[in-house]
């Protein structure tokens, strides 16, 4: 269906404006008529498509076999309600490793005390060098001088006293570069504790994880219903394994479980889903679709959609039920263009779809999702417009003319449009009620041509 913009009007001939047959004195094919006041309605007609308030395509989660289907094609579920059970033994088997593995992840070791290095011993040195200090005094002692005697007893005590300070120092001195060591050590064990119990954590976080994708995947081999809604069943591809998309969605945390629709080329040469029909990952297994509120979709030309409002109501025609008309109304305007099979460029357009009826006032039926309907927004309504039929509007460049006949004479008359129905259209400024204009014939009057 191509993306035309049609705009249509209330009939204006019969309620807007007292046309005159052509006088005598009028060139052939000039009608003229009087202004009036009359509703003129602005509508921008597009293509659209019926659509559902919400639909969910969900997949196996793992290759295996359904175990149980508990729906049959176009059943009406409740949202949680169980659909179908697959049985894999290679999800369980998943389960099984990644829950083992996990165990085998245990908190961070911690290392040892700082190592510690043993002070120096110099008690057997002292003991020999206090002997050799008592020896000499019993030796300065024989001295029979008793001035030089005591010289030599001095000179043997400060040699004992300057050997106990250096003693102390070296005492000092080992205890120091022991601090010293110890502290470093210290240091390098803390910091090699520190990566080593993150690496650990880290193991142990990605095990969790591995079996929160796991325990997911097996959870997601029991089909439940997202929302309320009719369900249709699917294809299986045959339990060969997952290929393409597939495959990487196979691969996702919790194994792609119940993921949302995507297109998919083969999936109609695959076997019917029913139970023990072996599945791959990512196998179509149900769609679930959400009836309770119809939505169209429609696509409005870039000419008009700056014209459409959120709120604006529309009529809407169904191929398949010809002679309905149904009630819609504007919920949302898209911003991304799309471009047309003829070229032009086209906005999507958000609409609910209200009830239908036939002419005689009969009720329409419930259409289905993927319809075709043709959309007729109304953009612009003036219910009492200074109107003037289409036809007596001429176009000069910008500007849009009409032929005035003021006191039998053509006189030229530039106007602004507001609303612009199919026949008839909303003159802003330039002509008032009564005046008298050219409706039929507009393009071969000139200024100055005198009317009877």
């Amino acid at each position: 269906m191509g993306r035309v913009t049609v705009r249509r009007g209330v009939a204006p001939l019969l309620v807007l404006l007292a046309l005159t047959g052509c006088t005598s004195g009028e060139p052939a094919a000039v009608q003229l008529a009087d202004v009036r006041r009359a509703p003129v309605t602005e509508v921008v007609e597009a293509p659209a498509t019926i659509g559902a308030r919400a639909s969910a395509t969900l997949r196996s989660p793992a290759q295996g076999t359904i175990a149980k289907l508990y729906i049959r094609e176009g059943d009406a579920v409740r949202k949680g309600e169980i659909l179908a059970k697959i049985r894999s033994p290679q999800a369980e088997d998943q389960l099984r490793q990644a829950r083992q593995a996990s165990k085998m992840a245990s908190p961070a070791a911690s290392f040892g005390p700082a190592v510690r290095l043993p002070s120096f011993d110099t008690g057997a040195f002292d003991r020999k060098v206090a002997t050799h200090f008592a020896k000499a005094r019993r030796e300065a002692r024989k001295v029979g001088d008793r001035q030089a005697r005591k010289q030599l007893l001095s000179a043997i005590d400060l040699a004992q006293a300057q050997h106990r300070a250096q003693s102390r120092a070296l005492a000092s001195i080992t205890a120091q570069l022991n601090r010293s060591i110890s502290g470093i050590l210290s240091g390098v064990t803390s910091g090699l504790s520190s990566s080593m119990a993150s690496l650990r954590a880290v193991s142990t976080s990605q095990a969790k994880a591995a079996v929160k994708a796991a325990r997911s995947t097996v959870k997601s081999l029991t089909i439940k219903a997202p929302f309320a809604g009719v369900v249709t069943l699917g294809r299986a591809s045959g339990g060969g394994g997952p290929s393409g998309v597939e495959s990487l969605l196979s691969q996702l945390p919790g194994g792609g479980a119940q993921l949302p629709s995507l297109p998919s080329g083969g999936s109609s040469s695959g076997s019917p889903v029913a139970t023990g029909v072996p599945v791959s990952a990512g196998d179509s297994i149900v769609t679930v679709t959400d009836v309770s509120r119809l939505t169209l979709d429609a696509d409005v030309d870039e000419t008009d959609v700056l014209l459409v409002e959120k709120g604006d109501k529309a009529a809407v025609e169904l191929d398949a039920v010809p002679g309905a008309t149904y009630t819609a109304a504007v919920t949302g305007i898209g911003v991304t263009p799309m471009e047309g099979t003829t070229g032009g460029v086209s906005y999507p357009v958000r609409l609910t779809l209200g009830p239908g009826a036939f002419d005689d006032g009969s009720k329409a039926p419930t259409p289905k999702p993927g319809m075709s309907a043709v959309t007729r927004l109304t953009v612009r309504e003036s219910p009492s417009a200074v109107a003037a039929p289409a036809s007596a509007i001429v176009s000069s460049g910008r500007e849009s003319v009409v032929w005035a006949i003021r006191n039998g004479v053509a006189e030229r008359r530039v106007v602004k449009l507001g609303a612009q129905g199919d026949a008839v259209v909303e003159v802003v400024s330039g002509l008032s009620v009564g005046d008298r204009i050219v409706v039929k014939g507009a393009d071969s009057v000139r200024e100055g041509q005198r009317f009877p």
